[in-house]
């Protein structure tokens, strides 16, 4: 009970950064403004994409099966209907992962201006300059992360019965987990950690991520979501890094501290023992 306590709690945590992050619109307003703008532009495109599918979706199913030109009429239109409504159900499956991926990818530069600017609002610690090419090669594993959480998602949409309720549980979480580790890159970077201790570092605190990053997929769901809370949500993320990192030197530090306290058990017992071999047998 305790342990699910503990996790309920990192999980609440983890959520109310999202709305702490929003504290930054008082002193650096232009920055978080700017921020704002990816989102809109990846919204925008996404919505004349979902427009222009839905309104030739079932052109598209024709196009794809030819081979039922010869059939009946009636099985012919269930065919079609049905491949219709299976493009349309992964096209909004893929939006969710299309829109986080495409706001992440086109808002690099305006999150790195918000980044720096909770940097310093928080202060103990100068951020350096990122290395193009390491945000080069994060971006393409941000992409093929993303589709593959599409995927699996849309996969687990088609098991039957259970398949729309388990990937509509699914699918905010992994896009959540997606936008955490995406958004707490740039802090982790700046401090030298690579892509694997990035990771460890993660999984070490895996409640309180996956807690601010479903709170801020969920709030993308809600129209124009996205566009109000992204500023916060990185100078949540930045916020999220450094409690990480502070709960990884809690915890080595007090490992350290019970691995000296078996050495020196061990070695009182060690003590003991070669005393009582020394001690003389009591007379008889």
């Amino acid at each position: 009970m305790s342990r699910l306590r503990r996790v309920l709690g990192d999980l609440l945590a983890g959520a109310a950064l999202v709305p702490r992050g929003f504290a930054l619109w008082r002193r650096r307003p232009g920055a978080m403004a700017l921020g704002m703008v990816p989102a809109l532009i990846a919204g925008s495109l996404i919505a004349g994409v979902l427009i222009t599918l839905g309104l030739n979706v079932e052109a598209l199913a024709q196009a794809i099966t030819p081979f039922a030109d010869g059939w009946a009429e009636r099985d012919r239109s269930v065919l079609r209907t049905l491949l219709a409504l299976v493009i349309v159900a992964g096209a909004i499956t893929a939006t969710v992962y299309t829109f986080t991926t495409l706001t992440l990818l086109i808002g690099d530069p305006f999150y790195e201006r918000i980044w720096r600017a909770a940097e310093e609002d928080l202060g103990g610690f100068a951020p350096s300059p990122l290395r193009f090419w390491r945000s080069v090669g994060d971006g393409v594993l941000l992409v093929l992360r993303a589709l593959g959480y599409a995927l699996t998602t849309w996969l687990v949409g088609l098991i039957p019965v259970i398949g729309s309720v388990a990937a509509a549980i699914v699918g905010p979480v992994l896009a959540g987990h997606l936008i955490a580790r995406e958004l707490t890159s740039r802090p982790f970077q700046a401090r030298g950690i690579d892509l694997t201790g990035r990771g460890r570092l993660l999984r070490g605190s895996r409640a309180r991520e996956l807690g601010f990053g479903i709170a801020t997929q969920l709030i993308f769901l809600i129209p124009g979501g996205a566009i109000a809370v992204m500023p916060a949500a990185v100078v949540g993320a930045t916020r999220l890094a450094r409690e990480v990192l502070e709960r990884a030197e809690q915890g080595r530090a007090e490992q350290g501290r019970a691995e000296q306290g078996r050495a020196e058990q061990g070695r009182g017992e060690q003590g003991a023992a070669e005393q009582s071999s020394t001690d003389p047998d009591p007379a008889p």
